[in-house]
């Protein structure tokens, strides 16, 4: 208890000596962190901006507003259409870095007409095991990842998330809707809504931490290995298969080895 509390000392300190930031907030337990550290240390010289774009689904967009008012900072909503880009539309590789360089540049930008010198974003210790060329756009554009830098990892995160009480301290990750389409097979509206809405089936259903990942017209079903029985049960596996026929999937798979982070990314190291 009394190593949390100097690493928590830690972080309040570390983000009171920047003087004043902008917060790239997604409202995940991650960003909800650095963001209420930010504004408990450095009060109105702390803002919180959130990129509303068509990979970022409507339900996170309304959580993350919640969870700005509940811990009292200022949130600015910026609507930012990615798909212009013909580049990140194509869906390369290196999808992220485009992606987060046009992001990050728009929340610099506010920062500056802001008077706030830094941009701070919610990166962590075990993001870095995966393959995350979005990194690149933070260096290049000076972005600080508070939580990265000083070591901590989810477990730690959720740890203070709860003794802090965030309303994100059980929240699951929600990558961003692109993650789920292959590289190489071009990202579009259609695509990212028909996603979208079959999560939110998914989750309606009890299944909070869930994937839809989409090849072609098939949906590959990623959920933790422990709900891989709930799918599978008669009634609920027909109803999956029909509600998701009819957003406009052909297929529907259930990816027998169950979620993991970075899946899409495995192709990468073949």
């Amino acid at each position: 208890m009394r190593q949390s509390k100097d690493r928590l000392s830690k972080l309040r300190a570390t983000i009171k000596s920047l003087g004043s930031a902008a917060v790239a907030f997604s409202g995940g337990a991650d960003s909800a962190l650095v963001a209420k550290i930010a504004h408990d240390e450095l009060g109105e010289r702390a803002l919180a901006v959130t990129i509303d774009s068509p990979m970022f689904p409507r339900s996170e967009l309304k959580q993350a507003k919640v969870t700005a008012r509940s811990i009292g900072i200022d949130l600015v909503v910026v609507r930012v259409d990615a798909l212009k880009d013909s580049r990140l539309a194509s869906n390369p590789p290196d999808r992220c870095y485009i992606c987060k360089l046009g992001d990050f540049g728009e929340i610099r930008r506010i920062a500056k007409s802001r008077g706030l010198r830094h941009v701070l974003d919610g990166s962590n210790a075990d993001d870095q095991r995966d393959y995350r060329p979005g990194t690149k756009a933070k260096e290049e554009l000076d972005v600080r990842s508070p939580l990265a830098e000083l070591g901590f990892g989810k477990s730690e995160i959720m740890a203070i998330s709860k003794s802090l009480r965030l309303l994100t301290a059980d929240k699951q990750p929600s990558p961003c809707l692109a993650s789920r389409i292959p590289y190489g097979e071009p990202i579009t509206l259609e695509k990212l809504g028909m996603i979208e809405e079959a999560e939110e089936y998914l989750r309606s259903k009890g299944i909070e931490d869930v994937r839809v990942r989409m090849h072609g017209r098939m949906a590959r079903i990623e959920v933790p290995p422990k709900d891989i029985d709930q799918l599978m049960t008669p009634g609920t596996r027909i109803a999956i298969a029909k509600k998701l026929k009819s957003l406009g999937f052909s297929y529907v798979a259930i990816d027998m080895d169950g979620y993991r982070m970075g899946s899409l990314n495995e192709v990468l190291k073949k």
